[in-house]
């Protein structure tokens, strides 16, 4: 019997289907859960007995996942948060003293390092909601994301100095940048803990909201910047790294090119449209 071409067509798109479902639904492992939501990638820091610090599994999994991010087109913001009481208390230190091949440094160069590059190439923004304590390189990985948001009971604490090392993951190139030398100095050698609303009031954060309406809140951020026009938001996030190491001519420049590039998107047109026809624009990332 051979098949009419709109049932082909209906297969086609049954498989497409079904394909999407098994590729997208909730993944679930001993250390993340992702999922994706619309057009929000959802990843739950998953070892909550361990305050979710980061073993060699979770790191791993982690680029990977933020990898999957990258290439989906579907995917336009990341958010990015903790189960249990913690965000992330940084590295499993049994880990380190268990693992005789894992010295400290290559669990920096390759697990968190390569975390850190990856939110800020990402051409798309990523969201940290952090639901309790974080520490160490779970702070630091945090504050390399594009909009922190943290709940009224969280803290953040540079807990490195408490056992004879340095801060990690960016910590000394984004939290100076953030608050300031005086306080980033202050903060990473003396190791005081750090709550969430004298972070917003020293510029560490974006928002802190209080806990019963955290998880909403900051999942509505998440959603907002997914309708948003997801290359224009890139083309920031571009500037934004390069204005730390250019000076005024060369960001001027870059702000040229970026912004011819951004007036060719479908989003910019929708954009202008929208405004002159009085109603709210809907923009689709391209």
């Amino acid at each position: 019997m051979v098949e009419s071409n709109e049932e082909i067509i209906g297969i086609e798109i049954y498989l497409i289907f079904v394909t999407r479902i098994l590729l997208f639904s909730p993944t679930m492992s001993d250390t993340l859960n992702f999922s994706i939501e619309g057009n929000v990638a959802k990843i739950i820091l998953s070892r909550p007995e361990v305050y979710n610090s980061f073993n060699k599994d979770m790191a791993l999994a982690m680029q990977d996942i933020l990898d999957q991010c990258a290439s989906d087109t579907d995917v336009r913001a990341i958010y990015i948060t903790g189960a249990g009481k913690a965000f992330s208390a940084g590295q499993d230190l049994s880990e380190v003293v268990e693992a005789t091949d894992l010295p400290i440094e290559k669990i920096v160069a390759e697990h968190y390092n390569p975390i850190v590059k990856r939110i800020r190439i990402i051409e798309k923004p990523v969201v940290a909601a952090i639901n309790g304590v974080a520490a160490g390189a779970g702070a630091n990985i945090a504050l390399a994301c594009d909009v922190v948001i943290a709940a009224e009971s969280a803290s953040f604490i540079q807990a490195f100095s408490k056992i004879g090392l340095i801060p990690d993951s960016g910590g000394t190139f984004f939290l100076p940048r953030l608050i300031g030398f005086q306080k980033a100095s202050a903060l990473m050698m003396l190791g005081d803990k750090i709550s969430a609303q004298q972070a917003e009031s020293m510029n560490m954060i974006y928002k802190c909201i209080p806990d019963n309406q955290f998880v909403e809140e900051s999942w509505k951020i998440a959603v907002k910047l997914s309708q948003m026009p997801t290359k224009g938001l890139g083309f920031t996030k571009q500037l934004l790294n390069q204005t730390i190491s250019n000076d005024l001519e060369a960001q001027l420049q870059m702000e040229d090119e970026m912004q011819a590039a951004a007036g060719k998107t479908e989003d910019y047109a929708e954009g202008v449209k929208a405004f002159l026809e009085k109603r709210k624009p809907v923009f689709k990332g391209l």
